[in-house]
């Protein structure tokens, strides 16, 4: 049985609960005309979750997890998103069953975007970007295509400024201010668009500073919890490599993740995961009514960066290779990027990172051309969605200095 001919059945079955219910109080004064009685939104709602949340536990986990495995991609999966929405004992049961990304390789919940890829594999994403409008909308690919209908995950607006540029980044593709319930962290430029800075609106791991820049987010009292402030809370440097004379070669970029470790690229190795998003505006948002805790969660298990002190893991370009019969460098990108473009990159774990001196060869990050304003973008553990976006607009700055 599918899961709507499932949830339809059990609707329909409250549904004459209900509907029995109430011609039993209609007639329950005796004579006289039928009567119905008032029933508030508040006790209305009571009895929908009460009848939802009757279930017997062993019978709703069990149908629970066999939707989360039946529903691997989406669309579908959002019916797994829409479980969690029915009532608190469902919410609760399918917390414990959906995985994160790097376990899973699912994107499930607007945190997961804030959580490390996969290990085993990668996510295979895409960018859409709006010339007219300085905006920048990032999917997932539904299908094996390069590109195709997608499924909504992240969007960007630039925002020039005198001295600096901005991309502020929402879970909402219409409400892209900063001042915004969705916003969940910008990227900003220097003035030569050679160095930028991630800044995560909410605690990246337990401990994490908030920056005392002047452009801090201001969010009144009654919108964030007082134990969880947001603000700037500095995740990755990434800086380009000067290139006055604009010599022939392809860029050259350094990201610098400070909430990684570098031992997150090696075997067992672990980094920062977020659970929950900090009480927030972001309850309001229909699409993550999931997430109504009272306080942000982190791993415990990966919170300790700040405390221990460990070097933090450096990403650089993967080496290209110079084509005589194409004149121009190459990358293997798989089939993933069509289209030649001082754009196209891929990041690796750097030497210093490594127990030897010689580069990775897992790439964690790789962007590439595909269309006018069309762009693919893959990622894989230690670094999330949100991080890897914000790399990659990085890429789409007007570099003064650089070559293209």
């Amino acid at each position: 049985m599918s899961f709507r001919s499932l949830i339809q059945e059990m609707r329909d079955e409250f549904g004459s609960i209900s509907r029995h219910s109430l011609r039993s109080r209609s007639h329950r004064g005796g004579g006289g005309a039928p009567r119905v009685a008032a029933v508030g939104p508040a006790e209305a709602a009571a009895m929908q979750q009460s009848c939802w949340a009757q279930l017997p536990p062993e019978l709703l986990r069990e149908v629970l997890v066999r939707i989360e495995e039946s529903e691997a991609w989406w669309p579908s999966r959002r019916d797994v998103v829409a479980c969690a929405g029915v009532c608190r004992s469902w919410r609760g049961i399918t917390k414990e069953i959906v995985r994160v990304p790097e376990a899973s390789g699912k994107l499930t919940f607007p945190i997961s975007l804030k959580q490390p890829g996969p290990r085993d594999g990668t996510l295979k994403c895409f960018i859409r970007r709006n010339r007219t409008t300085q905006t920048y909308y990032l999917y997932i690919g539904l299908t094996e295509a390069l590109a195709d209908d997608g499924k909504f995950l992240l969007a960007a607006r630039k925002c020039r400024k005198p001295t600096c540029t901005d991309y502020l980044i929402s879970l909402d593709m219409s409400d892209m201010s900063k001042g915004s319930n969705t916003y969940i962290g910008k990227l900003r430029s220097n003035f030569l668009g050679t160095k930028f800075t991630v800044y995560d609106a909410h605690p990246p791991y337990d401990g994490a500073v908030v920056s005392k820049s002047r452009s801090a987010r201001v969010v009144g009292l009654n919108q964030v919890s007082p134990r969880v402030p947001a603000g700037n809370y500095p995740v990755s440097h990434i800086s380009y490599e000067l290139n006055v004379l604009g010599a022939r070669g392809p860029r050259r970029m350094n990201c610098i993740m400070d909430s990684i470790p570098a031992s997150a690229v090696q075997e067992g190795g672990k980094a920062p995961t977020q659970t929950e998003f900090p009480l927030s505006g972001l309850d309001s948002f229909p699409s993550i009514s999931f997430f109504r805790s009272k306080s942000a969660r982190i791993d415990s298990a990966t919170s300790q960066l700040s405390t221990q002190k460990e070097e933090k893991l450096v990403l650089k370009n993967k080496s290209p290779r110079w084509h005589e019969q194409l004149q121009c460098w190459c990358l293997n990108f798989r089939g993933r990027v069509t289209v030649a473009s001082v754009k196209n990159f891929q990041l690796v774990a750097s030497d210093e990172n490594g127990p030897t001196n010689q580069e990775q060869d897992k790439v964690i990050l790789q962007f590439g051309k595909i269309g006018k304003d069309l762009f693919t973008m893959d990622y894989r553990y230690p670094i999330s969605a949100f991080q890897s976006f914000a790399i990659c607009l990085s890429s789409f700055d007007t570099k003064i200095a650089c070559a293209g």
